[in-house]
């Protein structure tokens, strides 16, 4: 690389400068004093024409957003750099790295200046699926079954930096105790310390994400403007940037368009921190292997593995061979407005955290439950499903066929009551490779 820079943390604009110019006096023989971004665009093309015109000449930008402080005028600089003089040649090749996504998008993908369809190429880098999760685990020497790797999946996601603080000579137990709730542990402070380095305003996303942490279910825009009072117009740039940077999903209620589209918490990072970790008085430094066989892990296994099966909807398609066919997922909630005097059921607000509408008239109306071992579908159970499926077709008026899809870890446990579940999904499943269509 001809030059390479990364941006600082909270660094004034004129500290970014004094290490940019460091970085350029290699090539020019000197230090220059810049005063502005301007004048550092004009120093780096100095040094790039000094360079041979046949080789070609590499500019690699990282931490890009932290470079662009406050009035710095950076990204106008770098439109003048790039169609007054780089845009003209054939040998200069931009490279632009940032951890916030949503400056990515707004300053450069969307960017309606100077920089506008300049760019030649993207590439977006999304957390580990459970494949690839298991895959980089493998490599490191774990040897965990994939129960574990998917309880493993639940606390830290598929980062990679997570992952790869994991000492494969330790339980996962140990490893959550020792990087989450040991004194000193690399993700102790690990929350504060994202949201402040992605997000201005940072209190205010943690204030939306704890709050869609509270309701595990989702939330409407106007359910989470009543929760948090943060204005309209503010509340959708933070959605919009909270969804870009994959820490929350967004999909529709079955029936509507874009009204009534529910977010859900989608950073299973941010998930556990707000359950186990943000009001934990106890500095127990064992804390996870004391406390994960009680009642209050298993709920949140429950609730944070729909989540997993939410972000391996292209896994669980193909577990049902529908990739090929065109489908809109979403979640439904019932209005209360289909009431049977005799079915208490009924007359209870019920809702499906899945549905996969097919373009073949088909509708996979999917369960979800994890469990350590074959699910046991009882009669109890069967009644309740047979009763919310009922409510669905009645609410919704559908004239689609009905499919009842399980998913599950270990499928179901063959019995009577079972025989009304058409399709399952399993474990395994998830962790699957997508095969190419």
């Amino acid at each position: 690389m001809d030059l390479y820079f990364t941006g600082s943390h909270k660094s004034s604009e004129q500290r970014q400068l004094e290490i940019f110019a460091r970085q350029l006096s290699g090539g020019l023989g000197f230090k220059p004093s810049l005063a502005n971004w301007y004048e550092a665009f004009d120093a780096l093309q100095t040094m790039l024409e000094r360079q041979d015109r046949k080789k070609r000449k590499l500019i690699f930008f990282d931490e890009m957003p932290w470079i662009d402080t406050y009035r710095s005028n950076f990204v106008a600089a770098l439109e003048d750099f790039w169609n007054m003089w780089a845009a003209q040649r054939d040998d200069i090749c931009l490279v632009a790295c940032g951890s916030s996504t949503s400056w990515m998008v707004d300053k450069l993908v969307k960017n309606q200046g100077g920089l506008h369809n300049r760019i030649t190429s993207r590439i977006y880098l999304r957390p580990f699926c459970l494949a690839e999760t298991e895959q980089y685990l493998q490599s490191i020497g774990c040897t965990w079954d994939r129960y574990t790797t998917l309880q493993c999946y639940m606390a830290m996601g598929g980062v990679p930096f997570y992952l790869s603080l994991i000492d494969p000579r330790k339980s996962l137990p140990q490893n959550i105790d020792m990087l989450f709730f040991r004194r000193g542990g690399k993700l102790s402070t690990e929350l504060d310390e994202l949201y402040d380095m992605l997000f201005p305003q940072a209190d205010t996303y943690k204030q939306v994400a704890r709050q869609l942490s509270a309701h595990r279910e989702g939330l409407t825009r106007q359910e989470i403007l009543s929760h948090t009072g943060i204005s309209g117009g503010q509340l959708t740039t933070m959605l919009d940037n909270l969804e870009q940077s994959d820490f929350i999903i967004s999909y529709q209620q079955f029936g509507n368009k874009k009204k009534g589209m529910i977010y859900r918490l989608s950073d299973f990072f941010t998930l556990f921190y707000f359950k186990f970790m943000e009001d934990n008085g106890t500095k127990e430094s064992q804390f996870w292997e004391k406390t994960m066989l009680t009642p209050a892990v298993n709920v949140w296994q429950g609730l944070t593995f729909e989540l997993v099966c939410l972000t391996h909807l292209d896994q669980i398609k193909q577990r049902l061979g529908i990739s090929v066919i065109a489908t809109k997922a979403s979640s439904w909630r019932s209005s209360g407005t289909y009431q049977d005097t005799e079915d208490k059921e009924s007359q209870r607000r019920t809702q499906i955290d899945l549905i996969i509408d097919r373009a073949d008239r088909i509708i996979n109306v999917c369960e979800i439950k994890f469990a350590t071992t074959d699910y046991v579908v009882t009669r109890e159970y069967e009644t309740r499903l047979r009763r919310r499926m009922a409510i669905f077709a009645a609410e919704t008026k559908t004239r689609h066929t009905l499919v009842p899809t399980f998913v599950t870890t270990y499928g179901l446990m063959p019995g009577s009551h079972s025989s009304m579940i058409q399709q399952q999904v399993v474990m395994d499943d998830l962790f699957k490779e997508l095969q190419p269509l």
